[in-house]
């Protein structure tokens, strides 16, 4: 061990800090975009839907309609926008974007509901975007199904029935009581910020590491490195050991974002998500040395990059379940590394799970740094030779 960290070693690796430090592109690299990513994924990726422009058609013009577009206003997923008189007019305002849904309250919607009968409204749906239109509409069958228990209560649906011997054994009411686990709060951003500091590991990493190995070539400072009289180990060595502590730290730093910005919870290790998160950048790095084993240029590699970069994160499952997949793609998240440590992350963080439960997932990520970083190895080994 004291013969291979000697002198020579120490030596290049302090080249390497002062090369990045005086290199002001990789400095800002290794802090600026990923703050601004995190920041970004965790306040604009929302699942949530809020303020939905609401256009209204209220034929029945009684307290009982002013009440359900009052609760659908006052549970933040709808905003009145504006009110029609015909149903024409609504249907080009959902075809034009001035609304994004309407409600048609019939002109016998109050008398149905004194009468003890069952009253119908219509709620049209702009569905050009499926998710948002199906979010929308579970959102108005609950406000629609909490106006309905109300008025149970204030007497308009008052029955009294009589219980003979035949209604004893009736069917009883069931009634859900959710309880919301590890998020109580249904907090959409603990689910992508966990998932975004891996995505953030490998896609710096990469481009981190391929931008150094590039330019050393474009210097022309790998032929004096050759012509120097440490062995093409400590070359490897010397290149790759200063950007994975300098990662570590913008790992580090991105730990402490998404704890301090957007409260995520430590339920369980520290040491096993920063451990998960090394796996990770040595996951980048080794993508990063390889795509710059294969191009002469900066731009040759971050070009080479969009080709292995998106297909990354679009299997990774940081920002949308991997369950939302088609079936036959779900097996292709298995050996990606993003995949593996969002779900170290959002066990260890949320659920306080440890090493008993995530050894699966270690044991992959840990398999998938090893074969990339060796396969970059030899690449850049042959590539010096």
């Amino acid at each position: 061990m004291n013969r291979f960290f000697n002198h020579r070693l120490l030596a290049l690796m302090r080249k390497e800090l002062d090369q990045i430090r005086r290199d002001r592109r990789i400095v800002i690299s290794l802090i600026v975009p990923p703050v601004l990513q995190l920041l970004l994924f965790g306040f604009v990726l929302n699942s949530k839907v809020e303020n939905l422009r609401l256009g209204v058609i209220d034929q029945s013009r009684t307290p009982e309609s002013r009440e359900l577009i009052a609760d659908l206003g006052e549970s933040r997923s709808f905003r009145l926008t504006s009110s029609f008189l015909a149903p024409t007019e609504l249907t080009n305002a959902i075809s034009d974007g001035r609304v994004q849904a309407g409600l048609v309250i019939p002109y016998d919607f109050a008398r149905d509901l004194q009468r003890g009968r069952q009253a119908n409204v219509q709620f049209l749906l702009n569905a050009m975007d499926a998710n948002t239109a199906t979010i929308a509409r579970n959102y108005a069958q609950g406000v629609i199904t909490a106006y309905s228990s109300n008025l149970q209560g204030s007497g308009l649906h008052a029955q009294f029935d009589r219980i003979g011997s035949s209604d004893v054994g009736r069917p009883g009411r069931v009634d859900l009581q959710p309880s919301f686990l590890y998020n109580p709060g249904l907090l959409a951003s603990w689910f992508t910020v966990t998932g975004v500091l891996g995505l953030l590991c490998i896609l710096n990493g990469s481009l981190v590491a391929s931008d150094t190995m590039v330019k050393e070539r474009e210097v022309g400072t790998i032929e004096q490195l050759l012509m120097s009289p440490a062995s093409t180990s400590e070359i490897i060595v010397a290149k790759i050991a200063p950007l994975f502590f300098l990662l570590c730290i913008m790992a580090l730093l991105s730990i402490g974002l998404a704890r301090l910005v957007f409260d995520v919870p430590f339920h369980g290790s520290f040491l096993l998500v920063y451990f998960g998160a090394t796996l990770c950048l040595l996951s980048g790095i080794g993508i990063g040395t390889f795509i710059a084993t294969f191009t002469k240029s900066a731009e040759q590699s971050q070009l080479a990059s969009f080709f292995v970069n998106p297909p990354l994160s679009a299997l990774s499952g940081a920002i949308t379940p991997m369950e939302s997949m088609p079936r036959w793609m779900q097996p292709l998240a298995e050996l990606n590394p993003i995949y593996h440590f969002g779900v170290i992350a959002r066990a260890s963080m949320l659920k306080g799970s440890g090493m008993e439960t995530l050894w699966p997932n270690f044991l992959a990520l840990f398999a998938i740094a090893i074969t990339l970083v060796s396969l970059s190895v030899l690449r850049f080994r042959k590539q010096l030779g």
